[in-house]
Formats: structure tokens, C-alpha cells, sequence
């Protein structure tokens, strides 16, 4: 039996967004999908889940068909700049209730 992975809404318009993308990517680098499936080691029915977004392909595939494009920078840019998380970890910070004196 096929196991589905259900997503939110919003993860899955996210998902979407992601492979429409690598698509463009791909036809801005006049690269046919056999071409790129065979250079990321993957086959050309999963190349076409990418590219429709498909949460069920796992993500070493999605990083493989990254690094074929030359986008495997942006990849490490995911969670760089965790505005968020900094500022959770700066409130849970201990102060000191008096500057220390001089």
C-alpha cells in the first residue's frame, strides 16, 4: 500500500511554489527533464514529482536535482537567518538584575 503524506494547505502551495521553480530553472537552462533526471541520478517520473511538488519525494532527490542546476547554495540558505529562533533564544536568556559595577 502507498503511503501519502498529507500536508496544510499552505505547506503544500509552498511545495508547489518549490517545484515550479526547479521547472523554470531547468527550461531557463534549456535542460530537457531526461537530461536533468539523468544527471541527479534520478529517474524522469520523479523528476516530474519534483516539479509538481510532491511531498512524498524524499529530499536527497530534491537537493540532487538542486545541485544539478547549480542551485545547491540556496539550498543552505534554508533557516540561515532564523529572525524567529533568535529572538526566542535572546528572551530565554539570563541577565544579571544589576550592571556589574566598574
Amino acid at each position: 500500500m502507498k503511503q501519502t503524506t498529507l500536508l496544510l494547505p499552505k505547506v503544500q502551495r509552498l511545495m508547489n511554489t518549490l517545484g515550479e521553480n526547479i521547472k523554470l530553472a531547468r527550461l531557463r537552462r534549456k535542460i530537457s527533464t531526461t537530461q536533468l533526471a539523468e544527471r541527479a541520478g534520478i529517474s524522469r517520473a520523479t523528476l516530474w514529482q519534483i516539479e509538481r511538488g510532491t511531498p512524498s519525494v524524499n529530499m536527497g532527490a530534491y537537493f540532487q536535482v538542486l545541485f544539478s542546476l547549480g542551485l545547491e547554495q540556496d539550498f543552505l540558505k534554508l533557516g540561515a537567518d532564523d529572525e524567529l529562533g533568535r529572538k526566542l533564544q535572546d528572551a530565554g536568556l539570563i541577565t544579571k538584575e544589576r550592571a556589574p559595577k566598574k
